[in-house]
């Protein structure tokens, strides 16, 4: 049996199956960036942190865009923007595409917040593939990317 407690590795005498790994590795990389944004006293859940970063990210961002990446309803990713809107990370504008919706884009403390972030992303993500080669991380992107292209494209159209 798997220490899943302790992530001590299986024995020669169990085959670890795939599912198993992307859990392991999921809730590891989780927990990690978790603990390390609460010691650099952070402020942000993680759901906060992801919304942060689409707001950053992408291009013409609105709720409804938002809420359709992270598959979350669009009630809870309003509750998480108005608490970055009250944190004074983010703001609203009018969409001139659509006048029911509302552009979003990062303040300037948005944008330091997302810096602090990326720099703690780096350093989880420098001990995490620690002992592994470039050509390993890059094959591990390309499977994992591959993977999820091939989930994704069996999902039900996002509303």
């Amino acid at each position: 049996m798997v220490d899943t407690v302790n992530l001590l590795e299986p024995s020669p005498m169990q085959r670890p199956s795939l599912s198993h790994a992307l859990q392991q590795v999921a809730h590891a990389y989780r927990g990690h960036m978790a603990q390390t944004i609460r010691q650099a006293d952070l402020p942000l859940p993680g759901t906060h942190v992801r919304a942060l970063k689409a707001v950053c990210y992408m291009e013409g961002c609105t709720a409804q865009r938002i809420a359709q990446r992270m598959r979350r309803d669009k009630a809870q990713i309003t509750r998480v923007l108005n608490d970055l809107l009250d944190s004074g990370l983010i703001l609203k504008a009018c969409n001139p595409a659509d006048k029911r919706s509302q552009i979003l884009h990062p303040t300037s403390a948005g944008e330091m917040m997302m810096q602090r972030i990326q720099a703690l992303e780096q350093q989880t993500l420098t001990r995490m593939t620690r002992d592994l080669t470039q050509e390993e991380v890059e094959h591990f992107i390309r499977i994992a990317w591959h993977m999820t292209q091939n989930l994704e494209g069996d999902l039900p159209p996002d509303n």
